[in-house]
């Protein structure tokens, strides 16, 4: 199949750069922050939100790693940190690509379980094929493709890259 761009290295640093003013905007109000990223895409894209968020704002920012199986979203959910160290504070659920909104909904159901101030999720690419009400509150691009078509999003140093094969 072949490989059409969807985004260019530039464009995921500025997606970036623009989530990150949302979420210090959405969240200016709060003193800590907790940016929990769904492995493994989701976790990366969480930690450079959270290099750019620390360059603009003066949020305490923790990162936590999710490890949710995407065949079997009803198993087990783990995270990095413990349900006390987010817990009664702002938390935005990170992941890469939002397509039937499955690993979404799961992961959100998991940090239901805790009381939080606020609780938002970002994605790089909305898929706009969702089996399940939810939503991105911060999406770099929303895009409409067909079942057929798989959106990947490749993090490297200099050459990240999202396209659609």
């Amino acid at each position: 199949m072949s490989k059409n761009i969807i985004l260019t290295h530039q464009e995921i640093n500025h997606k970036i750069k623009r989530i990150a003013y949302q979420i210090y905007e959405t969240f200016v109000d709060n003193d800590e922050l907790v940016l929990a990223g769904i492995a493994p895409n989701g976790y990366v894209f969480a930690e450079k939100i959270a290099l750019e968020l620390k360059n603009i704002s003066d949020l305490k920012i923790s990162l936590c790693e999710v490890q949710i199986d995407k065949e079997k979203p009803d198993a087990a959910i783990t995270t990095s940190i413990s349900k006390e160290t987010y817990a009664n504070k702002g938390l935005i659920l990170v992941d890469d690509v939002l397509n039937s909104g499955t690993t979404l909904i799961y992961a959100v159901r998991h940090f239901l379980d805790v009381p939080l101030k606020k609780f938002k999720t970002a994605v790089l690419v909305d898929r706009n094929h969702k089996k399940y009400p939810v939503k991105a509150d911060f999406k770099g691009i929303s895009l409409s493709t067909s079942l057929l078509e798989h959106v990947h999003v490749v993090f490297e140093e200099d050459n990240s890259h999202a396209y659609l094969s």
